[in-house]
């Protein structure tokens, strides 16, 4: 099985994953989320990590979503995932938002990381948007936000 794992410092990723089901419904089963708390050590995070992947299927993959490239969330993670042999093949990605995050969901079980990558990258940047202020509010509809 593959799963989609948000990586954060703090609960941005648990966040996200609850506003995730919102939107995808059923395959939130498959999103796991994990943040290094204030104030924990990194090492803290790594025994509640390593407690989450023995209780995953031998054969699992994953797609890896972090707030920050680099951070001691996404790196305390990786060396988890590196440990039981599961980090070769994963798709890892940093600067996580929410378009990222439901691309993701949504087509990590039909697409290739390769092409995963590719769509993730034009969701997530295809979002960033200025909001025209300007516009009186009765000229707004749904299609202009």
């Amino acid at each position: 099985m593959k799963y989609l794992l948000l990586v954060s410092h703090g609960d941005f990723s648990k966040g996200l994953r609850q506003t995730l089901s919102m939107f995808a419904g059923d395959p939130v089963k498959s999103v796991i989320a994990v943040g290094l708390k204030k104030d924990e050590a990194a090492s803290t995070l790594e025994k509640r990590f390593e407690d989450t992947v023995s209780n995953l299927p031998d054969d699992s993959e994953f797609v890896i979503l972090a707030d920050v490239i680099g951070g001691s969330p996404l790196t305390t993670v990786c060396n988890v995932l590196n440990n039981h042999g599961k980090l070769q093949g994963s798709l890892v990605m940093g600067g996580m938002n929410f378009p990222m995050a439901l691309t993701a969901t949504m087509s990590k079980d039909s697409l290739s990381n390769e092409d995963l990558q590719k769509k993730i990258i034009s969701e997530a940047t295809d979002a960033i948007k200025v909001f025209d202020t300007t516009q009186s509010s009765d000229d707004l509809s749904d299609d202009d936000i």
